[in-house]
């Protein structure tokens, strides 16, 4: 046993370095720490409620590449409200509800179109003034619901931090976190 010891001593194989940082955290929870702080910092808000990493941009100026698509769908959203959007589709279809997305983020240009073609809700109409739509930040998904799922929405969708905040609009929904 001594002389395989020696051996194993004298030998050029690298050994494993150990997976124990200073302070005798493990990998698997630096990395988990690490991972948390970044999605932590991710959902900062401003002030104003505005996702802090989308608000230099402006609303409605959002370049694609700084959202988050929704799975299985063209629809883009800022990555926490993305991946909320995605749990609670995924809960209500295990409840045995369907829900549709209609629309998410529109772009300023897009804004204007819409609030063109229904009117501004401050007029009667169903648009918000263009610049100042949730759904020029991200937050925002207008959803398909029969009413089922607009009962379903209604008592879960605050756990996945959907609220409903717009009257005569009940498919529109607002990720608050």
């Amino acid at each position: 046993m001594s002389e395989i010891r020696a051996l194993l001593g004298a030998s050029t194989i690298s050994r494993p370095q150990p997976t124990e940082t200073s302070d005798g955290a493990g990998f698997g929870q630096v990395l988990d720490a690490v991972m948390a702080q970044g999605a932590a910092s991710a959902s900062v808000r401003t002030a104003d409620g505005v996702p802090a990493d989308l608000a230099r941009y402006g609303n409605g100026r959002i370049p694609a590449s700084a959202l988050e698509t929704v799975d299985g769908t063209a629809h883009r959203l800022w990555a926490p409200a993305a991946g909320s959007l995605e749990q609670l589709i995924e809960a209500a279809g295990t409840d045995g509800v369907t829900i549709g997305i209609t629309d998410s983020y529109r772009s300023y240009e897009s804004q204007v179109d819409v609030a063109a073609r229904k009117g501004l809700y401050s007029q009667g109409g169903l648009a918000a003034a263009p610049g100042t739509s949730p759904h020029g930040w991200g937050v925002a998904v207008d959803l398909r619901l029969d009413a089922r799922a607009q009962a379903w929405m209604r008592v879960n969708a605050g756990s996945y931090g959907f609220v409903e905040d717009t009257p005569r609009e009940p498919w529109h929904w607002v990720f608050k976190g």
